[in-house]
C-alpha cells in the first residue's frame, strides 16, 4: 500500500459529487492532529466524503498556532489517512485570509499557496471578506476589493495547480461582524452579486461561505459560560441558496462556526443540499482537552496557567473560564512536543472520542454513502 493510494482528492470532485443530494460535507479542522485516526475511521465506517482542513492563522510558513506547517499538516493527514486506508477525503486550505489587501499581502499570500500547493493540497478557500467598502453606494462597490483579490488569486491557483482539478471556496460576508444592531448578515444580493463577478473574471467557486449569523468558536453567556449557538439564521441560508439557484449559480453554501450548534437542530432543520459544507473546528480541540483532563492533569493544568497567565491582561473583566476557552488554542503550539508525546493510552482514547463524536457528526449531516457517490464521479 503507498500513501498516493489514500491521498486526497480535488475538493471540486467532492462537491460535484454530491450535486442533488441532500448531505453536508463535514470539514473537520484538526488543530490537534491526534483526532485525525478518528475521524477518518469514522468516515470509512459510514462512507461519508471528508475534508480536513486548516486556517491560514493555524497553519502557515511558520507554523501559525497550531505548530503545523502546510507540508507537516499535509503529512500528518496522510499518515492518518493510508492508516485507516481511506480514500475519499480533500485537503483545504481553510480562510486564506486577506486584511489589507496591499500588494505585500498579496505577494506573501501567494508563496504560502505555493507551499500549499507544493504540500498537495486540494482545495482552497480564499477569504477576502474583510475588503469590505462600507462607502460603496452599490453592492458591487461594497465588493469590489473582495472581488478583485479573490480573482486575482484564484486565478493564481489556477495557473499553480497545472491543469489539476481544485476545489474553490469563496466569502462574501465577514463570520462574526457586528454592528449596533447585532451579527451582520450576507444579502441574496451580495452573495448573487459577488458570485457573478467572480464568474465575469473567469472564477468558478464550488462553495461561499456567508454571514448568516454564526460565529467562530464558542458562544458565551453573560458570566463567561460556554452556551449553545443559536444564531444562525436558517431562513436567511435558504434565501441566498435559493437566490443562487435562480440566477443559475451552481454554488453551495459553507456554514462556518458550527461548534456549539445542536446536532439535532442541525439533522432536523438545517438545509442540507443548500449548505453542502459544515465547517467543525473548536469542537475536536475541545475533544482534546477534555482528554487531557483526566487522561494528563499535568499536562492540562500546564496549558491552562499558561493560558491565563498569558491572556488575563487583555481580557479585563472576563472569567477565567472564557479567557481560557477563547484562548488555549494558543497554547498547542506552545506545548506542542507535550501534546504529541502524551501516553498511548490517552491518544487511544482521543482516538475513539473523535471517532464517537464524528459518527453523530456524519449522521446529522446525512453524509453516509456520500463517499460511493464522490468515486463514480472521479471514475
Amino acid at each position: 500500500m503507498t500513501g498516493k493510494m489514500y491521498g486526497p482528492v480535488p475538493g471540486s470532485a467532492i462537491f460535484s459529487g454530491i450535486s442533488g443530494r441532500k448531505s453536508i460535507i463535514m470539514a473537520a479542522n484538526p488543530r490537534i492532529a491526534s483526532v485525525a485516526e478518528g475521524i477518518f475511521r469514522a468516515a470509512k465506517d459510514t462512507d461519508s466524503a471528508l475534508i480536513m482542513e486548516l486556517a491560514r492563522s493555524e497553519c502557515d510558513l511558520k507554523g501559525g498556532y497550531t505548530g503545523m506547517t502546510p507540508s507537516l499538516f499535509s503529512e500528518k493527514m496522510n499518515e492518518a489517512a493510508e492508516k485507516v486506508q481511506f480514500d475519499c477525503w480533500a485537503l483545504h486550505a481553510d480562510h486564506i485570509t486577506i486584511k489589507k489587501g496591499d500588494a505585500a499581502e498579496i505577494e506573501s499570500t501567494k508563496q504560502l499557496i505555493d507551499a500549499q500547493i507544493a504540500a498537495g493540497y486540494t482545495s482552497f478557500a480564499i477569504d477576502a471578506s474583510h475588503l469590505f467598502n462600507f462607502n460603496g453606494k452599490t453592492v458591487r462597490e461594497e465588493l469590489e476589493d473582495n472581488i478583485r483579490v479573490t480573482s486575482e488569486l484564484a486565478l493564481y491557483i489556477k495557473n499553480r495547480m497545472k491543469g489539476k482539478e481544485f476545489g474553490l471556496e469563496v466569502e462574501v460576508g465577514e463570520i462574526g461582524r457586528k454592528d449596533a444592531e447585532g451579527l451582520i448578515l450576507t444579502k441574496p444580493q451580495e452573495a448573487v452579486g459577488f458570485v457573478k463577478a467572480l464568474n465575469e473574471n473567469g472564477v468558478y467557486p464550488h462553495v461561499i461561505a456567508i454571514a448568516n449569523g454564526s460565529t467562530h468558536g464558542h458562544t458565551y453567556d453573560a458570566d463567561g459560560n460556554v452556551i449553545e449557538q443559536l444564531s444562525i439564521d436558517i431562513a436567511r441560508t435558504k434565501e441566498i441558496a435559493q437566490a443562487l439557484r435562480e440566477n443559475n449559480l451552481q454554488v453551495g453554501i459553507a456554514q462556518h462556526g458550527i461548534t456549539g450548534t445542536p446536532r439535532e437542530l442541525i439533522n432536523l432543520h438545517f438545509p442540507k443540499g443548500d449548505i453542502v459544507k459544515g465547517n467543525v473546528a473548536t469542537f475536536w480541540q475541545d475533544v482534546v482537552f477534555n482528554t487531557l483532563k483526566v487522561y494528563e492533569p499535568a499536562l492540562y493544568r500546564n496549558i491552562q496557567e499558561w493560558t491565563l497567565e498569558k491572556y488575563r491582561p487583555a481580557n479585563p473583566g472576563k472569567k477565567d473560564r472564557q479567557i481560557f476557552s477563547g484562548n488555549c488554542k494558543f497554547a498547542i503550539k506552545e506545548f506542542f512536543k507535550e501534546i504529541y508525546s502524551v501516553e498511548e493510552q490517552t491518544d487511544k482514547a482521543i482516538r475513539a472520542m473523535a471517532y464517537a463524536e464524528s459518527l453523530v457528526f456524519f449522521r446529522a449531516f446525512s453524509s453516509a454513502k456520500t463517499a460511493s457517490l464522490v468515486k463514480k464521479k472521479l471514475l
